[in-house]
């Protein structure tokens, strides 16, 4: 059998193409208010995600281009980066504090936001390495160990910062590959159930974690403090009915839901296009996961297989968990829904992650 280069997937593209026509659009919608009062530019949003969703898609058409395969090289090289960056961020004078979190750095320009970058690469690492050492995953010690010690890594930086959201969703995309590598079901259980504790213990040891979760319970028992961002969230998708108040008619972005052009856009989308546009919305990412998984189950090597998995259950992982925190289905946690959210980072790394779904899309074998 001889590999040839064949077209990439146009359904992939033309959804994520969707996916980032309607984020702009609701970006707008969104912020303008925000931004007229507190910059006098109800256009500062929608200009700053314009020029990055430019950038975003050139790196994506670069990434969809270059021959995958490269990447298999170029794994540890990646993650070094990214944990340098890691660290970086927690340094005082280098990471900015935002709300009491250190996540970005601050470029002058525009900043740069590490836990993005190390998402990507960390995919790229372990896809890289596991596709090598499909002998050894079924040994705890020489297989399993030293991958859970390097999300241990990864994973213990990031929730420094502190970001538990973005943590979790890497968690997720680590545990999808080593079982999609066939590390035993035995050992996979018990790396659930040690998850799941540390997850509790990361909750229970930090006090404002502790707070939202306990708010998440019964937000309108707290619906003064811990509890506000859920309720008016849910007031925004509960208002849109089914056709919702129509493009730019939503109330609850006059400052009474916090982020609303960030995480909680997806609330502001259901209030001002109902339930028909969350339908879209949500039908959107589904098409995205069968076309990602669909390139990772023709993809014609192992690396480029559980490379274009990854990816996949990387960018569905954050927008479940974006969804499941402004429907009150999971604590409050800051975490952009991934093409639609407001901001550059996250919205370029995961375009980059699309422009390396197509590029494996287009390696095909002649029979």
């Amino acid at each position: 059998m001889k590999m040839r280069k064949g077209p990439p997937d146009l359904v992939l593209f033309l959804v994520v193409f969707l996916l980032v026509a309607i984020g702009i659009i609701m970006i707008f919608s969104a912020s303008a208010v925000t931004a007229n009062i507190k910059y006098q530019d109800p256009f500062l949003f929608l200009r700053k995600q314009a020029i990055w969703i430019v950038l975003g898609f050139i790196l994506m058409l670069v990434a969809m281009k270059l021959n995958y395969h490269r990447l298999r090289e170029l794994g540890v090289a990646a993650i070094i980066i990214s944990v340098l960056s890691l660290i970086a961020v927690l340094l005082p004078g280098i990471g900015s504090t935002v709300k009491g979190a250190a996540r970005q750095i601050d470029l002058g320009f525009t900043s740069f936001t590490p836990s993005e970058l190390a998402k990507l690469c960390t995919v790229i690492f372990m896809a890289s390495s596991l596709s090598r050492n499909f002998d050894k995953i079924k040994s705890f010690t020489k297989g399993l160990l030293p991958y859970l010690l390097f999300l241990g890594v990864i994973c213990g930086l990031i929730i420094l910062q502190p970001d538990l959201g973005t943590t979790f969703a890497i968690a997720v995309t680590g545990f999808l590959m080593l079982a999609m590598s066939g590390a035993r079901y035995s050992h996979l259980g018990i790396l659930a159930l040690v998850g799941m504790v540390l997850v509790g213990l990361a909750i229970y040891l930090e006090p404002y974690r502790m707070i939202r979760f306990i708010a998440f319970l019964d937000p309108w028992k707290y619906a003064n403090d811990a509890g506000f961002q859920t309720i008016q969230s849910l007031y925004a998708l509960g208002s849109g009915g089914l056709f919702g108040m129509g493009l730019g008619q939503s109330r609850q972005k006059f400052f009474y839901l916090p982020e609303q052009h960030t995480d909680f856009i997806f609330a502001i989308l259901g209030e001002e296009l109902g339930y028909l546009g969350v339908i879209l919305v949500l039908g959107l990412f589904l098409i995205f996961a069968w076309r990602g998984f669909r390139i990772a189950l023709k993809a014609p090597d192992s690396f480029g297989s559980l490379l274009a998995a990854g990816l996949t259950t990387m960018v569905m992982a954050q927008a479940l968990i974006n969804l499941g925190v402004v429907s009150g289905s999971l604590p409050v946690t800051g975490i952009p829904l991934p093409f639609i959210s407001f901001g550059g980072s996250s919205l370029i790394f995961t375009l980059i992650a699309v422009g390396l779904l197509l590029n494996i899309s287009r390696y095909v074998y002649d029979r």
